[in-house]
């Protein structure tokens, strides 16, 4: 099984909010703020936000990063308002799971190289190095993971493709 990526759309969702950030300002001292600090990036982002009656009022960020973050946190910021604390939780989640797990590596790797197909071997030396000692259907559960994670219907990728 090989892996791609659909170039088009994904890179256009990446560079749209990377280059017209939602959100992107910030808040007042009503607001909570998070800060993210990336291990495998320069990143350095604070996301604010206002929750009033167990629901998200308002979610702002601020501060820098790679493309990927940026329009990650973006498109977080987004899905936060107003759903319910639970719901949001969900959300934060798998936001902070994709920006400091192997899921960001896989997907940095792909929308980096949108025109290249790797197979599973290549992308588990590529994102876990030549000393990972584990099974190379790794890479199997990181790419169902991320298509959970950014697929409107994961069992029918539009994003993260397979062959």
């Amino acid at each position: 099984m090989h892996f791609s990526i659909s170039q088009e759309m994904m890179r256009e969702i990446i560079m749209d909010h990377y280059q017209n950030p939602r959100n992107k300002r910030e808040g007042d001292d009503s607001y909570q703020t998070i800060y993210m600090d990336s291990t495998s990036c320069i990143d350095k982002i604070y996301i604010q936000i206002k929750i009033v009656n167990n629901v998200f009022e308002d979610v702002c960020w601020h501060g820098t990063g790679c493309a990927i973050s940026c329009a990650s946190t973006s498109i977080m910021s987004e899905l936060l308002k107003g759903k319910t604390v639970e719901e949001g939780n969900k959300i934060i989640d798998n936001y902070v799971n994709m920006i400091t797990g192997k899921e960001y590596d896989v997907l940095k790797l792909l929308v980096t190289n949108p025109n290249r197909i790797y197979g599973r071997e290549e992308l588990l030396t590529l994102v876990w190095g030549n000393d990972y000692p584990g099974d190379v259907r790794t890479v199997d559960v990181h790419i169902r993971r991320l298509r959970e994670k950014i697929e409107e219907n994961p069992s029918e990728p539009k994003y993260v493709q397979t062959k």
